[in-house]
């Protein structure tokens, strides 16, 4: 049996919010990148993909915190895969149900979530090492976190790629789409754009914070 975790810090909104920019899973942690690449050709997908992620996400951190204390340490990562399995089944099960034609669209993105950094990542991390509530609450931020990094791209390729958004014209009939934008190539292409301004603007944020920080000592001096 494991031993009982130590102390655990307080609970913040931070728990919740860092998923969401602080610590992204797609555009800081780079996790996730396979279904990221393939599924965002639309916000339809991206928006299936980030809903299954997060229904896998809450709960097998759920279950993961509330039997921490009772998985054994050896076999933690082979219990963690069967949760996130469970989860992932149903997931499955209940895409094919609602709709077929987005089921095979997704394809074996959806079983793929066992094998998902993300997923196992943050069973082992934290769920592993923190209280129900706040692996809830942290997996939540993440699962949101991701489905917004999901929708960023989707959205980008889908309008670029098709000149339409959840299936309604945005261009009109004269424009040409970017066909490259809904085919692999696009993904990455995506991806690299909004990584070179996300990243651009955290430094301009840095830099004007350690200039607000200059100027008390200017003035004192």
């Amino acid at each position: 049996m494991a031993t009982p975790n130590k102390k655990e810090t307080p609970l913040t909104m931070d728990v919740f919010t860092a998923g969401l920019w602080k610590e992204n899973p797609v555009f800081v942690m780079m996790l996730g990148l396979c279904p990221v690449l393939a599924v965002t050709n639309s916000v339809e997908n991206s928006l299936a993909m980030g809903a299954a992620s997060i229904f896998v996400l809450v709960c097998s951190n759920a279950l993961v915190s509330a039997l921490r204390n009772f998985i054994p340490k050896q076999v933690r990562i082979t219990t963690y895969i069967i949760i996130i399995a469970t989860f992932v089944t149903l997931v499955d099960y209940i895409i094919q149900a609602v709709s077929l034609d987005l089921y095979n669209k997704l394809g074996a993105f959806i079983q793929l979530i066992v094998v998902n950094c993300l997923i196992l990542g943050r069973a082992e991390a934290y769920a592993s090492k923190n209280s129900f509530t706040k692996s809830v609450i942290s997996a939540l931020g993440m699962g949101l976190g991701f489905t917004l990094a999901l929708v960023m791209l989707g959205g980008v390729r889908e309008l670029l790629g098709a000149g339409q958004l959840l299936g309604y014209q945005i261009f009109s009939t004269n424009f040409e789409p970017w066909i490259v934008m809904i085919l692999p190539p696009g993904g990455f292409i995506v991806l690299g754009v909004w990584l070179l301004l996300i990243n651009y603007v955290e430094e301009q944020r840095a830099e004007k914070i350690i200039n607000e920080d200059a100027v008390p000592h200017n003035t004192a001096s």
